[in-house]
């Protein structure tokens, strides 16, 4: 039984160009993500039949393989919903007025969470989000899939700093692609993910 599916985008695959082409965001939603999604659930069936037979050798190895697959398909689907044809601009409300309060300005966050995404070393993202004990928004950089973010802290904005989400199009040159991200921010969607993670107990 299938625990996870691959979401449908809210956009056709050509909508975000010419930030994003029409073919990376193909392959990497009906490729990389969905092999994420197929992971995900083979790796929750061998953990099942890990239980039913009580062998347990092999089980860092699969819970490692399911947090890697379950947090790559929960940051693509963030990812796409952060991303709108209409997205841009910037902030408004309680979340521009939190990140003038956490980061001093706009630009301040915009440099920080932009570094943070060009400068992962090898594969990862850039990640806005809110950490509950101190009830304000951080960057942080996750590696690969999970990893040195602090437990508990809701993503509201992330970036792919995978080579697969702009090589085709930026080639080597990741700043250029976390450049014209900004100009795709569906900033109602992460308002939105901020408002939920401050009101969740």
């Amino acid at each position: 039984m299938s625990i996870y599916t691959l979401p449908d985008l809210p956009y056709d695959y050509s909508a975000l160009e010419p930030a994003m082409s029409g073919q990376i965001l193909e392959l990497h939603h009906g490729k990389h993500h969905a092999a994420y999604v197929a992971g995900s659930n083979a790796t929750l069936d061998a953990l099942a039949e890990a239980r039913d037979k009580g062998n347990y050798a092999g089980i860092v190895g699969l819970e490692k393989t399911l947090a890697f697959n379950v947090s790559g398909h929960v940051l693509h689907s963030i990812f796409w919903e952060n991303l709108s044809p209409e997205g841009g601009d910037r902030p408004e409300g309680e979340l521009a007025a939190a990140i003038d309060e956490y980061f001093g300005s706009f630009e301040a966050l915009q440099a920080q969470l932009s570094n943070a995404t060009k400068l992962v070393q090898g594969s990862g993202w850039g990640v806005l989000g809110y950490e509950p004990l101190s009830g304000r928004l951080q960057v942080t950089q996750v590696y690969d899939h999970h990893g040195n973010v602090g437990v508990g802290t809701t993503p509201v904005l992330v970036f792919d700093a995978w080579e697969h989400a702009y090589y085709l199009q930026y080639k080597n040159v990741r700043p250029d692609y976390v450049d014209q991200l900004w100009n795709l921010v569906n900033w109602s969607d992460v308002s939105a993910r901020f408002d939920a993670a401050r009101g969740a107990k």
